[in-house]
């Protein structure tokens, strides 16, 4: 349970820097590659072999690695795009729905145990992550771009199942490696066509912030898959903790450190959180 533990601390890290780039007017596409080149870097760190390319470059997992790296930056880019044109609240929502995906590969394909209870809890979860998710006041416009969000629950979907399902036991830390790696390359490749295009200058204070939200990103998928082979821990149960415990903790940290408004709909989204996490946990 610790690694689940550290897995919801190190996402929720995630949206209190994205929350802090934009009170220091950081550039966040300069940001996100210079974590996935930390990222990748802590994974290379922490692999505890003589990396050789030959040992592995025959493998389906270092195909489906360079992938991911793509999908991780095409979904950041659809998440961006999501909360533009449809708001954040929808954003926020169909990234989080996306456990759903997971969930039932892991009931499906595992054959993992399905009981009165852990469906109730799922069911609830899902609820808690919308009402939680909601904010005051937000402008949501399903009707507009609705090919947006549902690109973003179905590619936010893929990549948990696919890291989950794909990663080696014996390779993990090089695997996750790979794949920010990989998208670090790709981003780095974007951030250079939009500042010759715009003329967009560089700016120094995205390198500290990129090199902190790389460590928790990692953390946050490393500790996710040591969480998730844990004896005894079902995919689908990790899934749901996971995913509603971030969303749960991300609200009240938004309420006392960010002095945000929390609605009643949020504090019934955070109250049925709590609940499902037990239901699920029984």
């Amino acid at each position: 349970m610790i690694f689940l533990i550290l897995s919801v601390l190190s996402s929720t890290s995630i949206f209190v820097l994205f929350k802090l780039f934009k009170n220091h007017n950081v550039d966040t596409l300069q940001a996100i590659v210079f974590n996935y080149i930390t990222a990748s870097s802590c994974g290379i760190l922490l692999y505890d072999k003589k990396i050789e390319v030959v040992d592995f470059v025959d493998e389906l997992w270092f195909y489906v690695a360079l992938a991911l790296g793509f999908l991780f930056i095409a979904i950041f880019n659809v998440m961006a795009l999501t909360a533009q044109k449809n708001g954040l609240s929808v954003a926020s929502v169909a990234s989080k729905m996306s456990v759903i995906i997971p969930v039932l590969f892991g009931i499906i394909i595992y054959k993992e145990s399905v009981g009165f209870y852990k469906i109730l809890g799922i069911i609830l979860a899902l609820v808690a992550v919308v009402l939680a998710s909601i904010k005051p006041k937000s402008k949501v416009k399903l009707s507009r771009s609705i090919y947006l969000p549902v690109i973003l629950f179905l590619g936010s979907g893929v990549i948990e199942t696919s890291v989950n399902h794909f990663a080696p036991d014996g390779n993990m830390p090089l695997f996750l490696a790979i794949i920010f790696a990989s998208a670090g390359v790709i981003g780095f490749i974007m951030v250079g066509l939009k500042s010759f295009k715009a003329k967009q200058r560089f700016k120094r204070k995205s390198i500290p912030f990129g090199i902190a939200l790389g460590l928790v990103n990692y953390s946050s998928m490393y500790f996710l898959l040591k969480a998730l082979r844990v004896e005894g821990l079902e995919t689908s149960s990790v899934f749901t903790i996971n995913n509603v415990a971030v969303v749960a903790v991300s609200c009240l940290i938004g309420l006392l450190v960010f002095k945000e408004v929390i609605s009643y709909k949020n504090w019934i989204g955070i109250g049925l959180a709590l609940i499902s996490i037990i239901l699920v946990t029984l």
